[in-house]
């Protein structure tokens, strides 16, 4: 608990950046600037989730070396991790007009919503490297058993993006970019505190940095491999929640910001589970590491409980009190009206879910990458191909019935893999 709790304190202010920016522009008064900040997001999403590794894979791997007593190897995966942050942010701000000019050119919404979208991608692209180096800066603390550092940083976070797009938005009229803007100062805000706790609480080693050491070929790739593993895991993980926001554009604005609040409920839950599954990733690479597999199996016992116990409440919540929630985030009725409609999938996502978010840490704290890309895979397909099935007859109700067989899918093909991919790591 004392791992899971400031987790979810931390996680559950993640959707709350987003639902910030939904809720700001959702208050402007056009559904187009919700429809813009969907689609912008969804433009993130692809980028940054395709470096998810950054922190997955710095979190088990470090868990491990802690678990183990190495404090050099635990410096050599933070080295590593933000190695290949700096080289990818780089990389992201050169490709920025490329990938500008893919978005104009595949993206199907108004010109004004591409307009939108556009000045808010060119501002946020500049908060790449913070962005990227709090990935592993993160995954490092979960990995060391700190999960208290990622939450003061994230609230930090927050409380500046709040604060300064508020500012930028209703005191400087600066529209989306206002939004945009707070983002940006918000994320090297947050990078600069990571950076302070690094220093303040484990500064001492960093004396012992050895780059030639760190940087090794065969550490490279054994580092590499795993996250190759975890890249394509995310990619399809990116491909199934990149897909709905750009099928739901084709349907219409109203559709498109309807499906947007829906994602964001879903978002909260998904980041609360995930305070669980990052007590998880810090204590089953640790076990893995220590060779102690009594409390292995104790560990993966009570996550699965505790993730049953929270798909209830959630259900709950979404059932009973599901038009206030929308209903905070906009004050278009037409949008929340139409939302409702299917609202029932939302209902459903909790206990159809609670397994997939779980398993996602405990897999990786196992570093068993391999399994994790495979039953992603398998989920991917069946996604889209019960998409395309349902959809001339259900049009939106069949996208969101993919969604709920894709996340039963993978949470039970990885319950059904845990002996051979946990247990016997």
């Amino acid at each position: 608990m004392r791992l899971a709790v400031p987790s979810i304190v931390a996680n559950i202010t993640v959707p709350l950046l987003g639902m910030v920016d939904v809720a700001i522009v959702g208050h402007i008064g056009q559904a187009s600037y919700i429809a813009a900040i969907a689609l912008a997001t969804m433009v993130f999403n692809l980028i940054y989730w395709n470096f998810g590794f950054l922190r997955m894979g710095t979190s088990g791997l470090a868990a491990q070396a802690y678990g183990a007593g190495d404090r050099a190897e635990c410096l050599h995966v933070l080295v590593r991790g933000m190695t290949i942050a700096g080289a990818a942010a780089v990389l992201i701000i050169a490709l920025q007009y490329p990938i500008a000019l893919l978005c104009k050119r595949f993206i199907q919404s108004t010109p004004q919503t591409i307009d939108l979208m556009l000045t808010y991608f060119f501002i946020r692209i500049w908060a790449a490297p913070a962005n990227l180096g709090l990935y592993a800066l993160k995954g490092w603390f979960i990995g060391m058993q700190n999960a208290k550092a990622p939450m003061w940083i994230a609230i930090l976070l927050n409380i500046v993006n709040i604060l300064c797009s508020l500012l930028f938005v209703f005191v400087f009229h600066a529209g989306i970019a206002g939004v945009a803007w707070g983002t940006v100062v918000a994320q090297y805000s947050g990078f600069a505190m990571a950076v302070a706790i690094w220093l303040y609480r484990y500064g001492d080693m960093r004396h012992e940095i050895n780059l030639r050491e760190s940087l090794k070929m065969v550490e490279m790739v054994r580092f590499f491999k795993i996250n190759t593993d975890i890249f394509l895991r995310s990619l399809c993980l990116l491909a199934v929640f990149s897909f709905i926001p750009y099928i739901s554009a084709a349907m219409g604005d109203e559709i498109l910001a309807a499906n947007t609040l829906l994602m964001q409920l879903f978002m909260l839950l998904s980041y609360i589970m995930d305070g669980f599954a990052y007590a998880g990733e810090s204590l089953t690479g640790r076990y893995v590491g220590a060779r102690d597999g009594v409390a292995l199996r104790d560990v993966v016992r009570r996550l699965l409980l505790w993730g049953l116990g929270l798909a209830a409440v959630f259900t709950l919540l979404y059932a009973l009190f599901g038009r206030g929630l929308l209903s905070i985030l906009t004050n278009d009725k037409d949008v929340v009206d139409t939302a409702m409609q299917y609202m029932l999938w939302i209902v459903l996502v909790p206990f159809t879910g609670f397994a997939a978010f779980i398993f996602d840490g405990i897999y990786i704290g196992a570093t068993a990458s391999k399994a994790m890309r495979d039953t992603m895979f398998v989920a991917t397909a069946v996604f889209f191909a019960l998409y395309f099935l349902l959809h001339p007859v259900w049009n939106n109700h069949g996208l969101w019935l993919a969604f709920i067989v894709f996340l039963t899918l993978r949470g039970l093909l990885m319950f059904l893999l845990r002996d051979k991919c946990v247990f016997n790591n």
